[in-house]
């Protein structure tokens, strides 16, 4: 605990001063990408991952040329994949890349605009405060935090900077999304009773890279950098590189998937967290040795904080053993649904006229509407060739870097996201009813500070 303490502690003194808005709400950083609109943004990737690869970087492709965006370095601890970053973007800007060991490194060159950040799930939030701490815009990768220690640090510094910080909660930037968005906010579709949110998949590989990790030795890398604030461990190329099934690298199920989704709930109702989260799962079927979870269901209430008699219910359910990764949300009222599947909404459950007669009462159906193309929606899986809602996300970060506005994705929205996520790896891991204090913002469980 105490050298965790000390590693935030250290972090955000060190990040005082840097980066501070001015009394106008600009700094000279932020006046010069106004009116040097047409100077090149100069772009860093912490760390060459395959969903920088094949995701983040098809998207930020997809408009470099147009916003006049470069990339210019990257910064991997695992000289393998620096190599490799280094080669692949070399090929693709057509010109040299600067390879960094650590981010010392990537933050020392001059001329660095914004960084890119898609790190093991656990360094999110702590590679956020590095990049603000060195002035830099960033592009951030959800799950935004793993513990309310690492959520509660990123959000001071952040906030106390001007500096363009994208959550990688790319749904807030689909068309859909925000259609479903303006469609509940301008009450069309009543009081929200129910959500329900599922993702299923049956990969026996998911999260695993066994031919990689036969290839990764600890003398190729920085273990001790890798590890930041988390409690040593003796040297595992499987926490390294499968991070996503190990606690306290990453939270699996909750992080990775559910972090998407749980976002929607506060977005389309202004809550900023569950009042309580209860969970509970196992590893049912790949018995590889993984610390998370293959199979987890959550329930949350969700409503005003100080009005217990209001509210409404979310439930996630995720298993990784059947489903065809189909991921769905469906939001429920007394007349009908809003399918974030379909991308209808719909009269379907609605109080149709005979039952609403029998108690007096007036039927409640909910109009046949359109929210976007039916084509439109969120792609689940990580080898996506850049999909529509991360494009449109990038895009967004990229433009509001050159406008210094507010992009879709602002940090409480990664905050806010990683409250449920850390709710609810609490009540699975300990058995209790998770809930969060507002005074203290810490999440507790049977009546105690939650901490792994």
């Amino acid at each position: 605990m105490s050298n965790r303490r000390e590693f935030i502690k250290n972090t955000i003194t060190a990040s005082a001063g840097l980066c501070v808005a001015s009394s106008f709400g600009f700094s000279a950083k932020s006046y010069a990408n106004i009116i040097g609109s047409n100077d090149r943004v100069r772009v860093g990737v912490v760390g060459y991952s395959d969903r920088f690869r094949n995701s983040l970087f098809p998207s930020f492709n997809n408009h470099c040329k147009e916003l006049n965006f470069d990339i210019v370095a990257v910064s991997d601890l695992w000289n393998k994949r620096r190599d490799e970053g280094t080669t692949f973007l070399k090929e693709k800007m057509g010109h040299d890349i600067v390879s960094c060991r650590n981010n010392d490194e990537l933050y020392n060159l001059k001329n660095l605009d914004a960084v890119i950040i898609s790190t093991a799930d656990f360094q999110h939030a702590l590679h956020a405060i590095e990049a603000v701490k060195a002035g830099k815009d960033a592009y951030v990768e959800k799950p935004f935090a793993e513990t309310m220690e690492d959520n509660r640090a990123a959000l001071k510094v952040i906030k106390a900077s001007d500096c363009i910080v994208q959550i990688g909660s790319q749904r807030r930037s689909g068309v859909n999304y925000k259609a479903a968005d303006s469609f509940i906010k301008e009450g069309k579709f009543g009081p929200i009773t129910m959500v329900e949110l599922t993702w299923n998949v049956n990969q026996p590989g998911r999260w695993r890279r066994p031919a990689l990790v036969a290839q990764l030795k600890e003398s190729d890398t920085d273990w001790q950098r890798y590890l930041m604030n988390r409690p040593f461990e003796a040297w595992d190329p499987r926490k390294y590189l499968e991070y996503r099934l190990f606690w306290p690298y990453s939270s699996g199920l909750p992080g990775q998937w559910m972090s998407h989704q749980i976002d929607t709930v506060h977005w389309f109702t202004g809550l900023k967290h569950p009042r309580s989260v209860v969970a509970n799962g196992g590893v049912y079927m790949w018995k590889d040795g993984r610390r998370n979870w293959d199979t987890l269901t959550a329930v949350f209430d969700y409503g005003p904080q100080d009005d217990a008699s209001t509210g409404f219910q979310v439930t996630f359910g995720s298993r990784m053993h059947n489903g065809d990764e189909n991921p769905s949300e469906i939001y429920y009222s007394n007349g009908g649904e809003l399918n974030l599947i379909t991308n209808k909404v719909s009269p379907r459950g609605g109080l149709t006229k005979d039952l609403a007669a029998a108690m007096n009462m007036q039927e409640n159906l909910l109009p046949e509407f359109n929210l976007a193309d039916a084509s439109v929606k969120a792609i689940a899986s990580a080898n996506t060739g850049g999909d529509p809602l991360t494009s449109a996300h990038v895009r967004n970060w990229m433009e509001c870097i050159r406008n210094r506005k507010q992009p879709n994705a602002p940090v409480e929205v990664g905050y806010y996201h990683s409250i449920a996520n850390i709710m609810t790896t609490a009540a699975a891991r300990t058995g209790f009813k998770a809930t969060f204090d507002e005074q203290t913002q810490e999440v507790m469980v049977g009546g105690k500070v939650f901490s792994y």
